[in-house]
């Protein structure tokens, strides 16, 4: 069961904030302006007063401007008060409590600080559902986000991805959309993990339909958070702005599958303006998709290719990716001096000592004593007077010719 935080902002505030949630567009920076210069109430106040019609006047001979939002457009300021008179916030705040869920403002305990890095950008509220503490969980969290339309290849690395993040205790941040978004719910979810699906729309319509059951699913194991209030539906410019606030919540953004014009990389170059991590995971270089990932990665993003890479980069200091090499092939394990009388060895026909000791630059002891010991190991075998390879060092060194 849900259980909805004791709220540290005063109730005045929060229900004024419900109300401009509904009235303003998200990351609307002119009015995140003046929200900033009267607070939430005091914005809400002039909006509301009916003997303001936002329009510039002039006092005297100065030309002063007596409007309370000098410099925004009336078109703006009214479309403002069009939507802050139709609001409902009471109704709203009714709503998403009946889902179990809350609106947090900043101010209160739940609120992550981090959001505060979008300046005027920054959301008014954010309308959330699901039992965990966001601010909590955003402080270890990571964005996993993609091409709608990805292929097999993105899919499996994002869910992949995501199952290894979550397998070691991060909170995996997508937007619930078709492809590698999904998948990376899906991974996270498959792990037992914490993730965050990040709505463009309000947390009680789930977007894309098809999502239906993840997001629900989601909501039950982890958060869905959105700025828009309940109802509220998606738009092309409410996708973009939601990036945003995917890239200041998390630690780093990781890409998987891109175009060049691409939302994911709006929120990329968003966490890079944010001082956030960004991180690309390469491709086919004949792929469409990979072709805004590679863009990345030929800036300033850092390639990586599994969970421990991403950690490395945004956990903690001293906390390193295991080193990656090729297999170990037996003949790795011989002492320098063994292997040298082993390259020594002609790849066909039985081969003297005397030629092989030549050969290697050695004398016709050590190569002997050498050879012993290659034989006891498997490596070679005696016939007659000579010496050669054993079908197994013989594949071993082709093994060896086509890695290098």
């Amino acid at each position: 069961m849900t259980t909805t935080p004791a709220p540290t902002a005063p109730g005045d505030e929060r229900l004024a904030r419900a109300a401009l949630s509904r009235a303003v567009e998200p990351g609307d920076e002119h009015a995140g302006r003046w929200l900033r210069r009267y607070g939430a109430i005091g914005f809400l106040d002039r909006l509301l007063d009916t003997g303001s019609t936002g329009s510039t006047r002039h006092a005297g001979d100065a030309g002063e401007d007596t409007s309370p939002f000098p410099g925004t457009s009336a078109k703006r300021v009214a479309s403002w008060r069009q939507r802050a008179a139709a609001a409902r916030p009471g109704d709203d705040l009714d709503t998403v409590q009946r889902l179990g869920g809350r609106f947090l403002v900043p101010g209160d305990s739940e609120w992550p600080r981090q959001l505060d890095d979008l300046g005027d950008a920054r959301p008014i509220g954010l309308w959330v559902r699901g039992p965990a503490d966001l601010r909590t969980w955003a402080l270890r969290s990571v964005a996993l986000v993609g091409a709608r339309a990805c292929t097999p290849y993105g899919a499996h690395t994002a869910a992949d991805l995501a199952t290894g993040l979550s397998r070691q205790g991060w909170v995996v941040v997508s937007g619930a959309a078709y492809g590698i978004d999904g998948a990376a719910h899906r991974g996270a979810l498959a792990a037992d993990g914490a993730t965050v699906a990040v709505l463009a729309c309000g947390v009680d319509t789930p977007y894309p339909r098809g999502h239906d059951r993840l997001i629900r699913r989601v909501a039950e194991q982890g958060l869905v958070v959105g700025e828009l209030p309940p109802d509220s539906h998606p738009t092309p410019s409410r996708f973009i702005l939601r990036n945003r606030v995917i890239a200041a919540l998390t630690r780093g953004t990781v890409v998987v599958e891109a175009q060049h014009r691409s939302g994911s990389l709006v929120t990329a170059r968003a966490a890079a303006r944010l001082g956030r991590h960004t991180m690309g995971v390469p491709g086919p270089v004949t792929s469409a998709l990979s072709a805004g990932v590679h863009e990345l990665l030929r800036g300033d993003a850092t390639l990586v290719t599994d969970a421990d890479e991403i950690i490395e980069l945004i956990g903690e200091i001293g906390r390193l990716a295991p080193a990656r090499r090729g297999p170990v092939l037996p003949r790795d394990l011989l002492a320098p001096a063994t292997a040298h009388i082993l390259e020594a060895l002609p790849a066909r026909g039985p081969t003297p000592a005397t030629v092989i000791a030549r050969r290697a630059g050695t004398t016709p002891d050590d190569t002997l004593a050498k050879l012993y010991e290659l034989h006891s190991l498997g490596f070679v075998e005696r016939h007659g007077e000579g010496w050669r390879l054993t079908n197994t060092a013989t594949e071993a060194s082709n093994a060896r010719r086509g890695g290098t």
